[in-house]
């Protein structure tokens, strides 16, 4: 129980690290919000590196892990998570290049509801052993290592969040402020 609770608060002060990271980075919310994103991306990828330096695991990017706790433990193959930072990292850094240069992303609220159906389809197929077997202890639920990882559901929600991040990133810009003002 002790161990659980740990991992949970070791994960939580993570998110909460990552997040000042960016809020200190930044800006504005944008930037801020970009390197939030970009420092979780590099962070989770250098995890695994450095995982593989000092214990030798993962073995491949197809190595199943316990990948998070919160809100209900994930499961899936390292890949999976891996690809997820590749998206943060591309669309963080443009976020915060974009504010540099003056735009501001203008997202609408149809891009938010893909970028939110993208996550929610991608965060099912890790965490549908979890959700199946509600209510449960969390004891019992970090026991709980699906046989198969269900790709079908990831690359769907992965496919639908990276058009929501294209579309975002290249659909919703507002001119940048010089351009408003007439001048060249």
């Amino acid at each position: 129980p002790q161990v659980s609770i740990i991992e949970l608060g070791r994960e939580l002060a993570t998110l909460i690290m990552l997040l000042a990271v960016g809020l200190a980075s930044g800006k504005r919310l944008q930037s801020q919000i970009g390197f939030a994103l970009y420092a979780f991306g590099l962070w989770d990828i250098w995890y695994y590196i450095w995982l593989v330096v000092f214990i030798g695991f993962p073995h491949s990017l197809f190595d199943w892990d316990l990948l998070f706790l919160i809100p209900l433990p994930w499961w899936g193959p390292v890949i999976a998570p891996v690809m997820i930072s590749v998206l943060m990292i591309i669309g963080g850094a443009r976020l915060a290049l974009l504010e540099e240069r003056g735009f501001l992303v203008r997202p609408k609220w149809p891009d938010w509801a893909m970028l939110a159906t993208g996550a929610c389809t991608m965060l099912y197929a890790f965490m549908s052993n979890a959700i199946a077997s509600l209510p449960s202890s969390v004891e019992s639920l970090n026991d709980l290592r699906p046989s198969s990882f269900l790709w079908s559901i990831f690359l769907v929600g992965y496919g639908i969040a990276t058009y929501a991040i294209w579309r975002i990133l290249y659909k919703s810009l507002d001119e940048p402020a010089m351009h408003r003002s007439g001048r060249n």
